[in-house]
């Protein structure tokens, strides 16, 4: 179980790290850690730049495959140290795939130049940091003399763009892998989410093909996000492992999941927002008690809900394949039209609505791996954290207060900026949420586009790679580090 769910409120500070270098001069989008390295890419302009986290620094550049903005990156999960994979997803209404194969001599000297001293060195992660000068060139096309879509970088040739991802008929606003990086989901303006499948022989084998376009959204889908590797999350043997969220201008989320017959079916309608949820966050470190993972929303309702699955045990009651009726269906999914199949509903209901500290649009959430703590951020610039509390006390004054009312609205009783315990519904009776602490213009005057806790590698850092902070991107160009102070 995440090791903070405090009993009762502490106090905190959001204090700056310091800025990564250099300045990209640019709106910059969102930046994404790497799952097992010191390494941060950020989507900005028609480029993805890397930087190490060790040093706050430029590790290395993606450009040359896009023809517009890169809105999203991602990284390919599983892969040697040596190894880069990553997708990025841009305005061209394409994405790309890159890779970077190194050793691991060169990583390390590349990423972190204290790391290639050993006696500079005090973690053997910092000897497995990936990079290289001296990638293994591939182009996408062989006939392409010119390699034009080869990242350069320092003079040596780093990054190789090895593969484009077409089918789009506008923007692509996000991209995820899969846990185990066999799928890739991208989603776009054009209202549908595609799920890729990694079809290659080897890893070396660029190689993918789509198994679903899913078009049941009525808007512009924003993100999507994969239910991280956890025990719960294939609780329900009807499904395969895998588990996909996307959020939409059309004010909803959905869940989806692929079935017994390989195909990718929409499971859940998530409602309640007022406004475009503009990204969803799927719990990292559940409770040990076998629980699904629970799911955040933010939208430009100013709001962040969290939702969870109503662990019905309808295959153990007896229910055959069409045992809910189709009214129960069509009530559950609020009357919106789709083609989900009635047997495979789940329930999501929200179980809390987070106190209202920001009075603009919500762009992003990052829920914290550590301690369970959940940051926020948008439009108005701020950085609000809350932290989840076991109070009955508390909760049962919330669901008193909550009793007879289902449409989500209290989020607006309360002040911005006042720390407030949250509306919990009865089934969360004994969870409520509070804000910690927020903090003001975090970027100055503009807005701050996405937020992501990431695991500290930094000099300043007590305990390197196990420390954690906050990453911050914004319309100035800038990202931004922060540590959380807990009890100052």
């Amino acid at each position: 179980m995440p090791s903070a769910i405090p009993p009762s409120a502490t106090t905190a500070a959001i204090v700056p790290i310091r800025a990564f270098q250099p300045d990209l001069h640019e709106r910059a989008w969102a930046s994404t850690p790497h799952p097992t390295l010191p390494l941060l890419a950020t989507a900005h302009a028609k480029s993805v730049t890397v930087f190490s986290l060790s040093s706050l620094s430029s590790h290395s550049s993606l450009t040359g495959g896009h023809t517009r903005s890169v809105r999203t990156a991602a990284w390919k999960p599983g892969l040697p140290p040596h190894k880069l994979c990553l997708v990025s997803g841009s305005f061209d209404a394409t994405a790309g795939l890159w890779r970077w194969d190194g050793d691991s001599a060169e990583a390390a000297a590349a990423a972190d130049p204290d790391a290639a001293n050993p006696e500079n060195s005090d973690s053997p992660l910092e000897t497995e940091i990936t990079a290289s000068t001296r990638a293994k060139s591939r182009r996408i096309d062989d006939d392409d003399d010119d390699n034009s879509n080869a990242s350069q970088t320092g003079g040596d040739q780093d990054w190789e763009f090895t593969l484009v991802l077409e089918g789009h008929d506008s923007e692509v606003k996000c991209c995820a892998f899969a846990p185990s990086g066999a799928y890739l989901a991208t989603c776009s303006r054009d209202k549908s989410v595609w799920i890729w499948e990694d079809i290659g022989a080897s890893e070396a084998d660029d190689e993918w093909e789509t198994v679903a376009v899913l078009n049941e959204h009525e808007g512009d889908v924003k993100a999507v996000a994969w239910c991280p590797d956890v025990p719960a999350r294939n609780a329900r043997r009807q499904y395969s492992a895998d588990v996909l969220a996307s959020a939409s201008y059309d004010n909803t989320v959905r869940i989806w999941r692929e079935d017994s017959d390989g195909e990718w079916v929409c499971v859940a309608v998530l409602e309640g927002h007022e406004g475009t949820v503009w990204s969803v966050e799927w719990e990292q470190r559940p409770d040990s008690d076998g629980r699904f993972p629970r799911l955040l929303s933010c939208s430009a309702d100013g709001t962040v809900r969290v939702w969870e699955l109503q662990q019905e045990e309808r295959e153990e009651e007896g229910q055959g394949e069409n045992g809910a009726d189709g009214a129960a269906g069509r009530l559950a999914l609020g009357g919106i039209p789709n083609t989900m199949r009635t047997s495979l509903r789940e329930e999501w209901v929200c179980t809390a609505v987070l106190p209202a500290v920001h009075d603009r649009d919500v762009y992003s959430v990052s829920w914290s791996k550590k301690t369970g703590l959940v940051a926020s951020t948008g439009r108005d610039g701020k950085i609000v954290l809350y932290q989840e509390c076991r109070d009955r006390s508390s909760a049962a004054r919330a669901a008193g207060t909550e009793a007879g009312s289902q449409n989500q609205s209290e989020s607006n009783i309360y002040d911005a900026g006042q720390t407030a315990t949250s509306i919990t519904l009865p089934s969360s009776s004994q969870r409520t949420w509070e804000v910690l602490t927020n903090l003001a213009n975090a970027h100055g005057p503009f807005e701050v586009n996405h937020i992501t806790w990431c695991r500290r590698y930094d000099v300043a850092a007590e305990k390197r790679a196990e420390d954690e902070m906050l990453v911050t991107t914004g319309d100035d160009g800038i990202v931004r580090s922060w540590e959380v102070k807990i009890g100052a």
